[in-house]
């Protein structure tokens, strides 16, 4: 009866993490050591195809494609910047697609990846917050971005090391799948990656930072770009539900969580007269003071119809040295794929709004 419903409705395979997969093969009256067989196969030697896994028994591989199937998104575009930065646009299907960007560095490769179609959260100063939102990834979608790059980047022998959780949407609210997919790029078997190469960055959902802190050993970003709350409920809405006092306290807790020494890296969007006075940076470096914390200030990108402008290079400079005396590490992100809208807060896709914000977006 099992198998019968399994072949009703077949299983895509990618996404499934080490132990899931475990219970798969169970399922199928496999033992455990086809787990790892078979992640050798689609992870580390990139064949998809069932019947070339040759060392699985051809009766195994007869079940797989009866009942399973290894199913990437289509890619509706790919556009190359001028400074080396690739953007693709990948179709989900339902008229839904999402962005992802790979950033070339000297020493790295940088995957920049979308948890969500759209995004709820309508930050006042994003791109994707314009776009309204429509649903979350599955483990399987998240994890089609990292093997459609990779497939692509290997051809120009190019290699991805970091990957993080900063396009489209909102990470903590998709954690289910956030996280499956997190254990699967730390797996040896899947990704490899090491827990510093992974970073999951949020705009501060507070109970779920709780839950993260205990339960995936990755990196973590914050969306802050204000350092009060009376600027943070404009720029960044959900500050209304959890404040910066909230915020910050759960920002220690992830600190002080684990048995390995961690930072955190925030983010704060450079906005010309908004957010970028030298009180701005001084009441930044008190919000900060204590905390083993990196701020990273990034020139805000604009995209149509936005209200914002970027601040002046000198303001960002006079801004990043009031934090340096106050003894924080700052850096100013450098902007990149500008050309092909592949900057920081530029990422779009084409999103199917659930939440009516388009619409009511033009009648406003």
């Amino acid at each position: 009866m099992l198998f019968f419903l399994l072949m009703q409705n077949k299983q895509n395979l990618f996404g499934l993490s080490q132990s899931e997969l475990d219970t798969f093969f169970s399922k199928l009256g496999e033992k455990p050591y086809r787990t790892k067989q078979f992640m050798k196969w689609i992870y580390h030697q990139h064949e998809f195809d069932f019947n070339q896994m040759l060392n699985l028994s051809k009766e195994l591989r007869q079940k797989l494609l009866q009942v399973a199937t290894l199913e990437l998104p289509k890619i509706s575009s790919q556009n190359f910047a001028s400074d080396g930065l690739i953007k693709w646009l990948i179709d989900l299907g339902s008229d839904n697609h999402i962005e992802m960007v790979y950033i070339p560095e000297k020493d790295r490769g940088t995957l920049c990846i979308s948890s969500q179609v759209g995004c709820s959260l309508a930050c006042t100063f994003c791109s994707t917050g314009m776009q309204g939102f429509n649903r979350n990834l599955t483990t399987a979608e998240i994890i089609a971005q990292i093997i459609i790059a990779n497939e692509h980047l290997s051809h120009e022998n190019k290699k991805i090391s970091n990957v993080v959780f900063m396009g489209m949407g909102e990470p903590l609210l998709n954690e289910k799948s956030v996280y499956s997919a997190c254990d699967l790029l730390l797996d040896d078997l899947a990704f490899g990656l090491s827990r510093r190469k992974v970073t999951i960055s949020t705009s501060g959902v507070v109970p779920a930072l709780y839950r993260m802190a205990q339960t995936i050993p990755v990196s973590l970003a914050i969306s802050l770009h204000a350092p009060d709350d009376e600027l943070r409920d404009e720029l960044v809405p959900i500050n209304q539900k959890y404040p910066i006092e909230e915020l910050m306290a759960a920002c220690k807790n992830y600190l002080t969580s684990g048995t390995q020494e961690r930072h955190i890296l925030f983010e704060y969007v450079m906005l010309d007269g908004v957010n970028d006075t030298m009180e701005h940076a001084k009441k930044l470096a008190k919000l900060l003071r204590g905390i083993s914390a990196k701020v990273n200030l990034i020139p805000f990108n604009p995209f149509p119809k936005t209200q914002y402008k970027t601040s002046k290079a000198f303001t960002i400079k006079q801004f990043q040295d009031v934090l340096f005396q106050a003894g924080i590490r700052t850096m100013t992100r450098r902007t990149r794929g500008e050309d092909v809208d592949g900057a920081c807060g530029q990422l779009a896709g084409k999103v199917i709004d659930k939440t009516r914000r388009t619409e009511n977006d033009r009648r406003h």
